[in-house]
């Protein structure tokens, strides 16, 4: 009687089982391709993760550049003097009375 009533349980689920097998064999071949398959997608996922957290670290420096160089227009707008000091020292502008000498130190 015990014996029976085991095997019309194992009876059922493996009839149920059998009744989605388009199922249950999708399932395997998806979990075969994402896991287990040398292309899978935890191989594939490390590098994109790598190329996310540099392009983010890229951004923020971006991001933080495009600020200081907002504050220095901002300056130079502003300020004649910090106009005149940027000019002489980035592109060697100078006075009629004045001369000019670039040293440069060889390594």
């Amino acid at each position: 009687m015990k014996t029976e009533k085991i095997y019309n349980t194992i009876k059922t689920t493996w009839s149920k089982i059998t009744e989605h097998k388009f199922l249950w064999t999708s399932v395997a071949f998806l979990v075969l391709i994402l896991f287990f398959d040398q292309n899978s997608l935890i191989i594939n996922m490390a590098p994109v993760r790598k190329s996310i957290s540099a392009l983010k670290k890229e951004q923020q420096y971006y991001i933080d550049k495009i600020h200081n160089d907002s504050l220095m227009l901002y300056e130079l707008e502003t300020n004649d003097n910090n106009l005149e000091k940027f000019a002489r020292e980035h592109y060697y502008m100078k006075a009629d009375d004045e001369d000019i000498f670039i040293i440069v130190e060889k390594e």
